[in-house]
């Protein structure tokens, strides 16, 4: 889509990660029609985070989990999630059994 003076319209998303050590929030503009895989190329983090691989890490906007081909729409904050490094379930009956142990 473009504005009344031929430009294309841009719109303001941001695109988060969070590393073990370290989060990221960048603010960036892109075009409207913008795909969540081309916004994330655009925002660099791939370029600052070399451990990211769209092909395993998932993605989401506002938590819930997206394609990458996905338009993204004003306002979006896409997120890039880390694998998990242990089931849920799992860390919560080894917090259950230290919590009986200390008793």
């Amino acid at each position: 889509m473009a504005t009344d003076n031929g430009l294309p319209l841009t719109i303001a998303i941001e695109v988060a990660y969070a590393s073990v050590n370290k989060s990221w929030l960048l603010p960036i503009e892109v075009e409207e029609g913008t795909t969540v895989q081309q916004a994330i190329a655009s925002s660099g983090i791939l370029q600052q985070c070399p451990d990211i691989n769209l092909q395993t890490n998932k993605v989401g906007l506002f938590s819930k989990i997206v394609a990458l081909d996905v338009p993204v729409r004003a306002g979006d904050r896409i997120e890039i999630y880390r694998p998990l490094v242990l089931d849920p379930k799992e860390a919560r009956r080894l917090r259950a059994e230290k919590a009986k142990q200390a008793k």
